[in-house]
């Protein structure tokens, strides 16, 4: 074994001077020159999964100028990636940065244990606690990670939150004796280096718009990776990558703010990047990797992998003999189908054996070839949920897009054809028509006059065709039951405006907390504070007209009970008490797919049906 590189001595005034503010530390700054002994090391990494393991029928991409759609990703395939790009490399870590669960029938049947399963195919050297781990309290975190652990002979990878401290005494996550749930960092080996990977979650938003237990705390990011960075180099850490489950512009903050960080591989804002990509249609955020300075004025070195299973990325460094960083490269490979087709036409022949050379020829798409023993896997699952999902309870004439708030502050979250369009002015149709379903069974079971949904409880858009009872539950994915509150209109405006105070106290990360309603609609302004108001010209929908919410008038609300106890910024929901508080025992995925099954509508909603009418943005850029 080679001898023990020395850690690289930190603070030096020099280099601090001349990147004193955080503007002058650019974006991909030059690397210094490459001595002889320098090291190479590959990372393999993918984020926010959210039990997403078959392919995805929904991609789009354009090609040669032709726009096509096919499917994307799926577990088994992130699974032969892997293997295919770890194979000959001598110094590789595999990665992944968080969320693996909720979000998809694999998580709503089976628990994490599909996840767990599948991960276990990969094996990965590291998995950092994201929000969503959360979502079924500390100790639905903690099934999910007895099953990820279940076989630790064959693989046990650990759990890492570095500010995240569970309550001793009553959170299952609490430090024991041994075998703890979460570990702060980790310190791996390879090539005869010390690098140590520490974990960092998103303070707020798991507080706030997930389930943590009460006792659970969160400390700030910063603070906790600095304190992180230097115990590790004062134990002779070579070198330090976070793995992040914050956003990338929060990682790009973090990177600019710390000391003696190399490497950010991040996680939570689905943050495609790679410029490469702006050719075949679609819309990065920034270059893949993203090199900036930190406070030492040494580079850094920042990546995500978008979304689900849909890309594996691969970071390639190299560091000088004093633990800088050399050079880092690399290529986020999104995972294509071969199932080309144009609208519901699948392509064939000569156009299809062209348009698959194309894809061959381009650097980051990578035909998805699933692994063999994953695919296994996969497949014991997916036999299950094809009996339970397949019942068809409606038909739905046109796709239901999913985005979660309108206009520049957040992108559709669904590829299909025509729907950035379409959600852009008022939002996403299938939060408004969930909304509208939730009004329905209320107005049935006990009387309902509003209804009102996060944006971010909803996680899947509605294709044309059958609507199935597995649709409505891969939109609504989550264990929500329905409550009935009653609220004066006063009230019910102040949650809006809670909500909104959300989204602009987090830009970039809780785009979730927009407001959807049935039976209610406004119009908001983002140029005013919350002490002027944002959301303006509130009406409800009372006999066949719209008309001003009445400030004293009591009105029922209908909403899910995670936002109902005051969460994801609904701050006010949670101070309804008492007999103003009903629980109508109805499961939300199961009031949708009832709906539906009843002949509830199921059309996109026409403008004028839309809660959110109009927005007015501040004149910048949004953050």
């Amino acid at each position: 074994m080679p001898p023990r590189i020395q850690p690289r001595r930190l603070y030096r005034p020099v280099l601090l001077a001349a990147c004193s503010a955080l503007a002058a530390c650019s974006v991909n700054p030059p690397l210094p020159s490459a001595p002889v002994d320098d090291f190479a090391l590959r990372i393999l990494h993918i984020n926010d999964h959210h039990s997403r393991l078959a392919p995805d029928t929904g991609g789009e991409l354009k090609i040669d100028g032709e726009t096509v759609q096919l499917s994307f990703g799926g577990f088994p395939a992130v699974t032969q990636t892997i293997e295919a790009l770890s194979a000959g490399v001598p110094n590789v870590l595999k990665l992944h940065a968080g969320d693996a669960i909720t979000g998809d029938l694999y998580f709503t049947l089976f628990q994490g244990e599909a996840d767990a399963d599948l991960m276990n195919t990969v094996c990965f050297d590291a998995f950092s606690v994201g929000n969503h781990e959360f979502d079924t309290g500390d100790a639905g975190l903690a099934k999910f990670l007895d099953f990820l652990w279940k076989d630790r002979s064959r693989c046990a990878t650990p759990a890492l939150a570095a500010n995240v401290r569970p309550t001793v005494g009553s959170s299952p996550l609490a430090p024991r004796t041994a075998n703890d749930y979460l570990q702060p960092h980790l310190v791996l080996e390879r090539g005869g280096r010390r690098i140590g990977i520490v974990g960092i979650d998103i303070a707020g938003k798991t507080k706030s718009a997930s389930s943590p237990d009460a006792g659970t705390a969160f400390d700030d990011e910063l603070t906790t990776a600095q304190a992180q960075i230097d115990q590790l180099q004062a134990e002779g850490t070579d070198h330090i990558v976070l793995l992040t489950h914050i956003g990338y512009l929060n990682d790009l903050r973090l990177a600019r703010g710390l000391r003696g960080v190399d490497i950010i591989v991040g996680a939570d804002s689905h943050t495609l990047l790679g410029d490469q990509f702006s050719a075949l249609g679609l819309s990065p955020a920034g270059p893949y990797p993203t090199r900036l300075q930190n406070l030492d004025g040494d580079a850094v070195c920042v990546v995500q992998a978008w979304q689900y299973t849909w890309v594996v990325g691969q970071l390639d460094v190299r560091f000088d003999a004093d633990g800088r960083v050399l050079s880092c490269d690399g290529t986020p490979h999104l995972l294509v189908g071969a199932d080309l087709r144009q609208g519901s036409t699948p392509l064939a022949g000569a156009q299809l054996d062209a348009l698959l050379s194309r894809i061959d020829a381009t650097d980051v798409l990578r035909r998805a070839q699933p692994q063999p023993a994953a695919q296994a896997v996969l497949k014991v699952y997916q036999d299950q949920i094809e009996k339970f999902s397949t019942e068809v309870v409606g038909q739905v004439p046109e796709r239901l897009c999913l985005r979660r708030a309108p206009g520049p502050y957040d992108r559709s979250r669904d590829g299909a054809p025509g729907c950035a369009e379409a959600t852009d002015v008022h939002g996403g149709h299938v939060q408004q028509v969930i909304a509208r379903a939730f009004l329905a069974l209320g107005q049935r079971f006990g009387g309902a006059d509003i209804a009102i949904q996060n944006a971010g409880g909803v996680r899947n858009g509605i294709a044309a065709g059958d609507f199935t009872i597995g649709d409505a539950y891969l939109a609504l994915p989550f264990k929500n039951m329905l409550d009935r509150l009653l609220m004066t209109g006063s009230e019910v405006h102040g949650v809006l405006e809670d909500a909104v105070e959300q989204f602009v106290s987090n830009p970039g990360s809780n785009s979730g907390a927009w407001p959807y309603a049935a039976g209610l609609r406004w119009d908001i302004d983002l140029t005013r504070s919350r002490a002027e108001g944002r959301v303006l010209n509130v009406l409800i929908h009372t006999d066949a007209v719209w008309q001003p919410l009445q400030p004293d008038m009591t009105y029922r609300v209908i909403t899910n009970d995670y936002i109902a106890a005051g969460r994801d910024g609904f701050t006010g929901f949670g101070a309804i008490t008492g007999e103003r508080r009903e629980p109508t025992y109805l499961h939300y995925a199961q009031a949708l797919a009832d709906y539906a099954k009843a002949g509830g509508d199921l059309l996109r909603p026409k403008p004028e049906e839309m809660s959110t009418q109009s927005v007015v943005y501040p004149e910048r850029e949004p953050r």
